[in-house]
């Protein structure tokens, strides 16, 4: 698998198969204190925030000396939480499943381990456990960790003790969430960087239907979506941002494609061809 490409460890382990040199009789390692067992005795946090575990080119190294030991908790203590998750290794990794991912890839046979069930007394403590390994890196994905929070103030029951297990503001809490409310093509931009999460947070607040058609328009500003008093005001209507779009349609094609996308949806888009191509015959 070549450098710099994002992982899945599922996918990870399957495509190694019997091919790894992972549990071949090598030597335990002791490069890291702890308690030291094979990568067959270990399963990655099923409940991991992350959807993947990203770019692991930064973890080769792993290969020759592991860094940090993992913080996982045992078989029991996972599944008296998650009765019914399937899980048949000894241990499942809270803290440290790029670690485990990395020794998959990389020609590990073992990880060092510290083993904490305390971690899993409640699922409260489960939830901030992982989530704290990754909220705040610049690696993880908007999203994921939006969704992360959303699970741990659902577990809580209140945003406000959310924010005080990650210690965080309640402002904090208040607009990662937000970001769920996003239309798909905006979260899918904000993932990929082309949307400022500011702006993100702004458009968050503005009528689904309307969103991406506001954001389109903002690209063609100057100050791109503008301080929060411009934002604050009455967005511009339906017809007028589609009267927009057909005005600058020689120049900006895609513009009108956008907003009818948005206000139509895909049932009314489908009508709208039917119709269009009844007309040219």
């Amino acid at each position: 698998m070549a450098r710099g490409q994002r992982t899945n460890l599922a996918d990870l382990v399957a495509s190694v198969g019997d091919k790894s040199p992972v549990d071949k009789g090598q030597p335990p390692r002791d490069d890291v204190p702890g308690h030291t067992v094979p990568l067959s005795d270990l399963t990655a946090n099923p409940r991991n925030p992350r959807d993947d575990v990203g770019d692991l080119a930064d973890l080769a190294s792993i290969a020759d000396i592991q860094l940090q030991p993992a913080l996982v908790v045992s078989r029991a203590a996972y599944l008296h939480l998650y009765p019914d998750d399937d899980i048949t290794s000894r241990y499942v990794v809270v803290n440290g499943c790029r670690r485990l991912a990395a020794a998959h890839k990389y020609g590990r046979n073992d990880l060092a381990i510290v083993v904490n069930d305390a971690v899993a007394r409640d699922r409260v403590t489960m939830i901030s456990a992982s989530i704290a390994e990754n909220v705040d890196r610049q690696n993880f994905d908007v999203i994921e960790e939006a969704r992360a929070v959303e699970a741990l103030v659902l577990e809580c029951g209140r945003a406000d003790a959310a924010a005080a297990r990650l210690h965080k503001t309640g402002a904090w809490v208040s607009q990662r969430r937000a970001l769920l409310h996003l239309a798909p093509e905006l979260q899918t931009a904000l993932r990929r960087g082309e949307l400022a999460i500011r702006d993100a947070r702004q458009l968050a607040r503005v009528p689904l239907a309307e969103q991406v058609a506001r954001w389109q328009a903002s690209q063609d500003r100057p100050n791109g979506m503008g301080d929060e008093s411009t934002y604050n005001k009455r967005p511009p209507s339906r017809s007028r941002v589609i009267s927009a779009a057909i005005a600058d349609f020689d120049s900006k094609p895609e513009q009108l494609a956008n907003a009818l996308r948005t206000y139509l949806g895909p049932d009314g888009v489908h009508r709208l061809r039917d119709l269009l191509g009844q007309a040219s015959t």
